[in-house]
């Protein structure tokens, strides 16, 4: 097999200068979280926030079975109107390359991608979880989560997941959870889930400290930094609550489940809110990918994190 088509090598796509602070960014919200041309414009606005933080920002996906650390501006934009893409986790990436599939990477197979090229950072809207009922609906990205050593950045997990057991489990696989100046764990839309975090840090660079002595330590888990989104676009959680229990009611009776679950719920979510969903959307966006190129500079700058 060619080099160039093989998935353990993404690096190949990618050459990063000595002391450049870079962040991940993942492509399953363009491919399969925001609607055209609206998904395009937020990528390219998630990587004009990155750079204003003074980083370098690379999309992470999958084109025509390639591997991509970092998409071109006509890459992006043919990713972002692609009309049947593939939705790649981690368990996805093979099949992917081998099949020579277009797709956008969740948090779980963008994280796999980005430790194979060398990167300790990486923004998102909102990480996978355990989903609401009783199931074993639980996303990939706790799993790899607990496994690899990069910063997430993120409004918490999915409002329409079960947020409390969300916690639990990412305790449990010693996943540490960190408040950015605040105590609650955010709710995606809500700045408040209910449910507080143990550990809270104010600065990018206290971040970036607590990462490395984290990993120095011996332990390979990613760190999960919470950031609620702004006051102005954030959304009541008594407001949003009903509208979720009622998408997963009409899942459940069209018996949607598995990959296709979180994209339809999201979508009923947009359907019925509308513009102050998209607006919330936006704005998490827009923040977490600042807070993940000011957290990458810091890392940077307290020297190369040693390779783990």
């Amino acid at each position: 097999m060619n080099d160039k088509q093989h998935a353990s090598s993404p690096d190949i796509e990618f050459e990063r200068r000595r002391g450049e602070a870079v962040v991940a960014l993942e492509s399953a919200l363009i491919t399969h979280g925001l609607p055209k041309p609206l998904n395009y414009q937020a990528a390219m606005e998630m990587q004009k926030q990155v750079r204003n933080a003074g980083a370098m920002p690379v999309i992470i996906a999958i084109l025509n079975g390639r591997v991509k650390i970092g998409l071109t501006e006509p890459e992006l934009k043919d990713l972002s109107q692609s009309k049947d893409p593939y939705k790649i986790s981690d368990r996805d990436i093979a099949f992917s390359v081998f099949k020579k599939y277009t797709g956008g990477t969740t948090v779980a197979g963008t994280m796999i991608l980005a430790g194979r090229a060398g990167l300790h950072i990486m923004a998102t809207g909102g990480i996978g979880g355990v989903h609401r009922g009783q199931s074993f609906d639980i996303s990939p990205d706790m799993r790899v989560l607990s496994q690899n050593p990069l910063i997430v950045v993120c409004s918490g997990a999915k409002s329409i997941l079960d947020l409390g057991a969300t916690l639990e489990m990412l305790e449990t696989l010693g996943v540490p959870v960190v408040g950015y100046r605040t105590n609650q764990f955010p709710g995606f839309y809500s700045r408040d889930s209910g449910f507080s975090v143990t550990t809270r840090l104010e600065k990018p660079s206290e971040i970036a400290s607590f990462a490395k002595i984290h990993w120095s330590s011996g332990a390979r888990s990613a760190i999960l930094i919470a950031n609620p989104i702004n006051e102005k676009e954030a959304i009541e959680r008594s407001k949003i609550e009903p509208i979720i229990v009622d998408a997963i009611e009409r899942a459940e009776k069209d018996h949607i489940q598995g990959q296709s679950l979180t994209p339809y719920l999201l979508g009923r979510l947009t359907e019925v809110a509308g513009e102050e969903i998209l607006r919330a959307n936006l704005s998490l966006l827009n923040t977490n990918a600042h807070l993940a190129g000011e957290i990458a500079v810091a890392l940077e700058s307290i020297s190369t994190v040693k390779s783990v």
